[in-house]
């Protein structure tokens, strides 16, 4: 999958994380949840404490028993696939202990225990939280070592400053080169990747880099967004990571530049929450909001009902022309209905050009194939139409009509549409479709006028042609492919289509009312 693509429901992966709560939203499991969402991922959780703490503090934390611990992590691994897994506050040397004999367990997992879900070796991202961003310890001594020893169950571990130089048995790095060594000291010592994050040195530099066991070194720079509302900033960094390393297994470059990419712009929009009065979270869904609306997507149903709901009054001035009318009720002048054949049949020879453009770029070779067929049935369409009713002895001849004010109209929407994407182009060749099939049903089906229905009306044989159950099947093919564009598509795709299939609805009204000339 390509960076920034849309996962589907087969490929959207499974994230589990492991931490503690916040209750205002910002940090621990309630920020991971909303970074998973933001990444693309579906999102799990288990709690190893409750933390009873706001945007100014924490002032009360309680852990549960490790049993209930445990029970949590085998009821998801037990059911879940885990794509990915991401560590984050372990709250005392037992419940990380616990989580390091279940990962133990479940990462080598060979034949299951009956009824268990088979794991695959899903990458481990560990934030080692032990030092708070003030630099106050949050786990004791013994924890300490027993967090030590968790380290090489990780493939990334995403240590603040003053974690890294707590693992390494150093004083805190003061400048940009001295982390980086004790990131590569500390990925060489325990062969686990860490990404060394500059957030808390001085100046406005806060280059963050992925060190590899072997040493290589991949830094990414960036500039320090002032803000106060960093509440939360490690727990979603990791959390983010995680989601795009199991959507691009094994890429860990990839998935560290897209996270401080999302990350960064999460921060640039803090701002815009009212979350707090101290330290505030991080805008995690600020991209999907911008970029994505808020309106639920419509189904192809609904956007079928939509749309020819919205052309009703077109439709229906359509079949309140005159040349509608007389053609039902079999008072259509001979002369208008030549001239009309001869007018679609010069629009027919340039719809058959666009119908092969939109089969130029369908995205699929089902599509491909439909509009190429479609383009074939426009030109022998044409083709009949000239040989069959305006032959020699007609009065008006293809060879040298000339296109009217309405057809040229009509025809040059349909060829600016089909410069551009596939999405606008087939939105617009589908009302000459279904308005022109809606029509031809009501006519045979003698709703417009029943005379349209005897044999000795004097257009029978033109209105037979409408009793086609290829083009009833084609018409069908041609609303199910634009209308689940359209439901896929962006809000702002989708109404480009509407506007190009609204307009051509009323190109298809203008097409059968024009007057005969002279």
């Amino acid at each position: 999958m390509t960076a920034g693509a849309v996962p589907t429901a087969e490929q959207t992966p499974n994230i589990l994380s492991i931490a503690g709560t916040d209750p205002t939203g910002g940090a621990g499991i309630q920020a991971d949840l909303k970074s998973i969402a933001a990444g693309g991922g579906y999102g799990m959780a288990v709690v190893t404490a409750l933390v009873a703490q706001n945007t100014r503090g924490v002032r009360e934390v309680h852990v549960p028993g490790t049993a209930f611990l445990r029970a949590q992590l085998d009821a998801v691994s037990d059911d879940v696939r885990i794509d990915a897994l991401k560590i984050g506050m372990l709250a005392n040397a037992d419940v990380i202990t616990t989580v390091a004999a279940w990962l133990s367990e479940v990462r080598g997992r060979g034949a299951t225990p009956e009824g268990a879900a088979a794991q695959p070796a899903f990458p481990v991202v560990l934030d080692p939280v032990m030092i708070a961003a003030s630099n106050d310890p949050l786990l004791d001594p013994e924890a300490i070592a027993a967090l030590r020893a968790l380290v090489p169950l990780a493939d990334l571990v995403t240590p603040n400053l003053f974690e890294l130089a707590e693992l390494v048995g150093e004083p805190v790095a003061v400048d940009w080169p001295e982390a980086i060594a004790q990131g590569a000291q500390l990925a060489a010592t325990f062969r686990v990747r860490v990404l060394v994050k500059g957030g808390h040195l001085a100046g406005d530099a806060t280059p963050d880099a992925l060190v590899a066991p072997d040493g290589a070194v991949t830094e990414f720079p960036g500039e320090r967004i002032h803000t106060p509302h960093t509440h939360g900033t490690g727990c979603s960094l990791s959390a983010g990571v995680a989601t795009r390393i199991a959507r691009e297994p094994g890429d860990w470059v990839a998935a560290v530049a897209g996270s401080k990419a999302w990350l960064r712009e999460s921060l640039a929009a803090a701002e815009l929450l009212r979350v707090g009065r101290g330290s505030g979270p991080l805008n995690h869904l600020v991209g999907l909001w911008r970029r994505g609306g808020l309106a639920t997507a419509p189904t192809p149903a609904a956007v079928r009902e939509a749309w020819w709901g919205a052309i009703a009054p077109v439709r229906e001035q359509t079949e309140e022309l005159g040349f509608i009318r007389g053609l039902a009720d079999g008072t259509l002048d001979r002369a208008h209905f030549l001239e009309y054949i001869a007018q679609d049949s010069v629009y027919l020879h340039a719809y058959a050009r666009v119908l092969a453009r939109v089969s130029e770029i369908a995205p699929t070779p089902e599509e491909q194939a439909f509009w190429a067929r479609a383009a074939h049935g426009a030109i022998m369409g044409e083709l009949e139409l000239h040989r069959a009713r305006l032959g020699d002895d007609a009065p008006i001849h293809v060879a040298t009509q000339a296109p009217s004010p309405a057809t040229s109209g009509y025809v040059n929407h349909l060829l600016a549409a089909s410069t551009k994407d596939y999405a606008e182009a087939a939105a617009a060749v589908l009302p000459c479709f279904w308005i022109y099939a809606d029509l031809g049903r009501r006519l045979l089906a003698g709703e417009i006028h029943e005379r349209a229905q005897s044999p000795e009306h004097p257009y029978a044989e033109w209105i037979a042609t409408y009793d086609d159950p290829g083009f009833a099947a084609d018409n069908e093919t041609a609303i199910g492919f634009v209308t689940r564009t359209a439901a896929a598509a962006t809000p702002e795709t989708r109404e480009r289509m509407w506007r190009a299939f609204e307009a051509g609805a009323v190109w298809e009204r203008e097409f059968f009312g024009q007057t005969p000339a002279g």
